[in-house]
């Protein structure tokens, strides 16, 4: 794999773990240290298969999680999105 292309999949991954609401989070979601996210994020580790497996897997999950609470919000609110309140 090319140097450019590692280091736009190490940014990639990086704003992965910003979307969890940082390494902490995602951390957390992932079972994995801290310290070891850290070490991925800034190149000190190679970013593995099965690490972007993972990091997928748990997005397409946050994407769940994320569309049933905007429709228990819309639901709460007795409308679609654009009703008036």
């Amino acid at each position: 794999m090319a140097e450019s292309s590692i280091d736009e999949q190490r940014e990639h991954f990086a704003y992965c773990v910003q979307l969890f609401g940082g390494t902490t989070a995602f951390s957390r979601r992932l079972g994995i240290d801290e310290r070891a996210i850290r070490r991925f994020v800034n190149g000190e580790r190679p970013l593995g298969a099965g690490l972007l497996e993972d990091t997928a897997k748990a997005l397409r999950q946050l994407i769940a999680e994320a569309t049933a609470a905007e429709q228990e919000i819309a639901a709460s609110l007795g409308s679609g999105p654009n009703s008036a309140s």
